[in-house]
């Protein structure tokens, strides 16, 4: 299977490419088919302070590596069908894999299209974020651990209202039917998720989401009754006078059985029980005249709400620099504190601060 990711990828440099379109990364124009893609280089440092890395010894360690390293194929089909695919072939990643495949009908574009096939969750804001426009290098910890997974396999409407009522786009809604069992999986039990979203913009560039997110899943345990998954989130958007300022919070019960991370690229960690989790993020950023946008974010993420004093939360201090509309350099500090048990709120220092640079060109 790998070899065959890698012949294809070959393969698909020899085909034109064009301008970048609308969505994530799409076409335009009937002209055959669009390579596209990005690659993420990148250097990390950890502060592990006085603490030693268990595989290496070490009292600190630092790498470069790729984030991510992504090559697809996007076109339209006269008159009503378009086709996306992506893989995704770093390493750190698991590539190379599959990940994302649909077809998309779009007779009645922008108030209803149709997708089938694989593609991400269409849950919250900072998840429904391609991944080549985050603000920080690392989406916050909570939409791993409650959005998750990124990716399925299923059936997905969607739209908005065009042009109606004088503004674009003032509503847009989603809504998406899929296994549950994440990317490349196939469905293990008879149940599906349902996934719905819905975003209002009543003025230019300012916008409220709201999501929801329910499935069934097979019981991890010996019992007949399935595990249960629920989300439920809101998200703001303001991006006014070179400020862009966003904010999120997603709410998570699990019944039966619970997945520890399963974010981008990784697999999660199954564990027994009943959980009520939340997590929120707040993130402001402002564009200079010289083209450095500074970017200032705080999350919080507590696993079980029936725990006192188990928060995690983060800082991340940084600038982001663009070169062009295709290329840019983040640079983010993570000041990361964790609260320990107990009858109050101690926060200690767990030397697990890292510094990330990340190079970004798309094509």
């Amino acid at each position: 299977m790998k070899k065959t990711l890698i012949i294809l990828a070959i393969a698909l440099l020899f085909f034109p490419v064009f301008t970048l379109a609308q969505g994530c990364m799409g076409s335009d124009s009937d002209d055959g088919v669009k390579v596209v893609g990005y690659v993420q280089p990148q250097y990390e440092y950890q502060f592990l302070g006085s603490d030693v890395d268990p595989i290496r010894g070490l009292k600190s360690n630092n790498s470069f590596y790729f984030n991510r390293a992504r090559l697809g194929v996007v076109g339209n089909i006269p008159y009503d069908f378009s086709y996306y695919v992506m893989a995704e072939f770093s390493p750190t990643k698991g590539g190379p894999c599959l990940l994302d495949a649909f077809i998309s009908y779009k007779r009645w574009e922008p108030y209803i299209i149709v997708s089938v096939g694989q593609f991400k969750s269409q849950f919250g804001l900072e998840l429904t974020t391609p991944c080549q426009s985050l603000n920080t290098v690392d989406r916050a910890k909570f939409i791993g651990e409650l959005a998750s997974p990124y990716r399925d396999i299923g059936m997905l409407i969607l739209g908005s209202t065009g042009d109606l009522w004088g503004k674009k786009n003032v509503l847009a809604w989603r809504f998406a039917i899929t296994n549950g069992t994440g990317q490349n999986v196939i469905d293990n039990n008879q149940f599906k998720d349902y996934t719905a979203r819905i975003i209002i913009t009543p003025f230019e560039k300012i916008s409220f989401g709201a999501s929801f997110k329910y499935g069934k899943q097979k019981p991890v345990s010996d019992t007949l009754v399935p595990d249960i998954r629920r989300r439920w989130g809101v998200d703001l958007s303001i991006e006014k006078y070179n400020f862009l300022f966003q904010a999120e919070y997603i709410n998570g019960m699990d019944k039966g059985s619970s997945i520890v991370g399963g974010g981008c690229g990784s697999v999660g960690t199954t564990i027994l029980g009943d959980f009520k989790k939340n997590g929120y993020m707040a993130q402001l950023l402002y564009m200079t005249s010289w083209n450095v946008q500074p970017v200032v974010k705080f999350e919080t993420y507590d696993p079980d709400a029936d725990i006192d004093y188990d928060k995690q939360q983060d800082w991340t201090f940084g600038f982001n620099y663009f070169f062009n509309e295709w290329t840019r350099v983040q640079v983010n500090y993570v000041y990361k504190t964790e609260e320990s048990g107990g009858t109050e709120a101690t926060y200690h220092e767990k030397a697990n601060d890292y510094l990330v640079i990340q190079l970004q060109v798309k094509f």
